[in-house]
């Protein structure tokens, strides 16, 4: 609709967009950038200026775009990435981007561009699943996004906040860094820890670029970002994390806080280490990690595990576009051999009945004509696919329906993943 004041009335206009929405969509081209964040802009209601890191990662080839007249109306595009699931790593189409102009809602834009674009997907053929992150829960179930991982806020009083006696620190070292030996020893250690931890996304080049941008206007009276590195006596990298830092005063003296942006550590020594280090800063009081993950060991390193709070808040919504070969990729940590029979109106292609097979070292999933043992949506699929969310938790809901009893308790089981999800990485 366009709204006009036309008299001191206010009358509204259907505008013009044809039937055949998906006709009208196209690719940006390189030099259109602007206009894609000047659309994101006014369908999120705010002023999106600092776009530089945008700028490095933006694949115009994969961000389609409908126009009226000259102005662009709505958007939606794609980062090519990879992910890491339960026992392997996959290419990922990163879904980001999504915007409709108030003026073209309702008129079925959103679900034009999701739908051409989850098709692009599946015929490019090597992308098994799509990711988002949602600004509104509610918008993406329809398109067989599955609420996938989560996140922990973190936070507590850091004068509260002491290590068990039992939590081995060990013999490395802790010592900050600048951003370019934060770089050479950081970005190698990440790509090797990378396959252990569902969740995370691969970096190039352009993401780490990205990531590590620091425009002074972006941090709102924080500190510029900070680099920790924990080494072996031997040299050898075994953890890192990025921190601000933001002072305050108050009438009893210090009352700072330390924003942990991200901490990865190989062992429980080095995470211990990294911690301490901070969580034992002068003028600090405050602790504040608004990514951590959902089952963030940090509480049980803690001799009292209420000096941290968690609020949780949801992270990746995940979408198998190719069932079989999403199921395929990844592994299961007990053997399963069910067949599932999967409703997916918005991808056909994926509907029907499938047997899958699997164990800790492998996994296959075929067509069958079999009767099944659990039926399913697409949407529910999604959610269990990462090991975050649990099957029998949305059976319990009336998600997942079973057929065989037995069922539910064995592919719960098997969905699960004994390696938390960690999803530090918007996009």
């Amino acid at each position: 609709m366009e709204t006009r004041l036309t008299d001191g009335v206010i009358q509204s206009r259907q505008t013009s967009v044809p039937d055949d929405l998906e006709s009208r969509l196209r690719p940006f081209t390189a030099d259109e950038f602007d206009a894609a964040f000047a659309c994101l802009s006014e369908g999120f209601g705010e002023d999106i200026t600092d776009v530089e890191g945008d700028r490095m990662v933006f694949e115009p080839e994969r961000t389609l775009g409908l126009w009226d007249g000259d102005r662009v109306v709505a958007t939606s595009g794609i980062y090519s990435r990879e992910i890491t699931i339960p026992g392997a790593v996959v290419p990922l189409a990163a879904v980001t981007l999504v915007s409709v102009s108030p003026t073209h809602r309702r008129q079925g834009v959103l679900t034009a561009m999701m739908g051409r674009q989850l098709r692009e997907v599946q015929e490019r053929g090597t992308e098994p699943i799509a990711a988002l992150y949602a600004s509104e829960g509610s918008i993406y179930g329809r398109f067989g996004y599955g609420l996938a991982s989560y996140q922990g806020q973190l936070k507590g009083e850091t004068q509260s906040m002491r290590l068990r006696s039992d939590v081995d620190a060990g013999n490395g070292r802790v010592y900050p860094v600048d951003e370019k030996d934060f770089r050479s020893a950081a970005i190698p250690f990440y790509d090797e820890i990378r396959p252990d931890t569902p969740g995370l996304l691969s970096r190039k080049d352009q993401w780490w670029d990205s990531l590590l941008l620091d425009p002074e206007k972006q941090r709102n009276g924080r500190s510029a970002r900070r680099y920790l590195l924990h080494a072996e006596p031997d040299g050898t990298v075994t953890g890192f994390a990025l921190y601000r830092r933001k002072a305050d005063w108050a009438d009893a003296g210090p009352d700072g806080t330390v924003i942990v942006v991200e901490l990865h550590a190989r062992h429980t020594a080095a995470r211990a280490a990294l911690w301490r280090y901070l969580l034992s800063m002068d003028l600090v009081r405050h602790l504040s990690a608004p990514l951590a993950g959902r089952d963030d060991p940090l509480r049980h390193m803690l001799t009292d595990a209420r000096a941290v709070g968690m609020s949780q808040g949801d992270a990746l919504y995940v979408r198998l576009v190719d069932v079989g070969a999403a199921l395929a990729a990844r592994r299961y940590p007990t053997t399963i051999d069910l067949i599932l029979d999967i409703e997916d109106k918005f991808c056909p292609w994926n509907a029907g009945r499938w047997r899958l097979t699997g164990g800790p070292s492998y996994g296959r999933c075929v067509r069958t004509e079999g009767d099944p043992d659990l039926a399913m949506t697409a949407e529910t699929l999604g959610a269990v696919y990462l090991g975050d969310t649990s099957l029998g938790t949305l059976a319990a809901a009336g998600r997942v329906r079973e057929i065989t009893p037995g069922a539910v308790a064995a592919a719960t089981t098997a969905f699960g993943w004994p390696a938390a999800t960690y999803s530090p990485e918007g996009f």
